[in-house]
């Protein structure tokens, strides 16, 4: 199986190639730089593989919340791939790939910092096979605001939303909490496991209908 995985939701550029149980990256904390930094990652690691795009069974991307800009980039890049080389997507949480890269750990709260005093963010516990689901909704929301999961297990928070919030939202799940990281991006080699398993369950769309979520509807940069 090959996949090409790429998100710029966040501050971080990040893009990944999957060949049969093996990954290569690339990724770089570059703000406003993401429109020329990804098509070079993309170019990079196909050449190295030598592959060309109609060579991969399935393109993933950081579907979002994140930076408008930063999904809109994502979005063409993957509709322009897929278009041209005909084959399949699957959008990627990017809430979700930030819990699949906290290892070992089994209750996950992903938050990233939306601006406007808000957070995107989402609660996941980790599945019999290793994958992160979202229990409940991904919102939107001022951090005093999130409605903490009754839950009996210690949440282990993740993101940029910690960094700015971390007090707030400490308070809020008080003994709940395990700890967190606050310097945290979405990657795209943690998508991985993700795609796989949007791609075994069916989870799949055709270029057109690769869409961004942004969860609010006021664009901020």
């Amino acid at each position: 199986m090959k996949i090409l995985s790429f998100d710029t939701s966040t501050e971080a550029c990040s893009c990944a190639l999957y060949i049969d149980g093996k990954i290569q990256d690339r990724s770089i904390i570059a703000p406003r730089q993401h429109a020329t930094l990804i098509l070079t990652m993309v170019d990079e690691l196909l050449s190295e593989a030598g592959l060309k795009p109609c060579q991969l069974d399935l393109l993933a991307f950081g579907r979002g919340p994140g930076n408008f800009t930063g999904l809109r980039i994502a979005c063409g890049v993957a509709q322009g791939i897929a278009f041209g080389a005909d084959i399949p997507v699957a959008p990627i949480s990017s809430l979700a790939t930030l819990a699949q890269a906290a290892q070992n750990k089994t209750h996950v709260l992903a938050v990233i910092d939306a601006r406007m005093r808000e957070i995107y963010s989402g609660f996941y516990l980790i599945d019999n096979q290793g994958i992160m689901r979202c229990d409940g909704d991904e919102v939107v929301c001022a951090p005093e605001n999130l409605n903490i999961i009754p839950n009996s297990g210690q949440w282990f928070g993740v993101g940029t939303g910690w960094e700015t919030y971390g007090e707030q939202l400490s308070s809020l799940l008080g003994e709940r909490l395990q700890n967190y990281q606050a310097d945290k991006y979405p990657q795209a080699r943690a998508m991985m496991p993700l795609a796989l398993a949007a791609f075994k369950d069916g989870q799949i769309v055709s270029a057109e209908n690769a869409l961004p979520v942004y969860l609010r509807n006021k664009v901020v940069n």
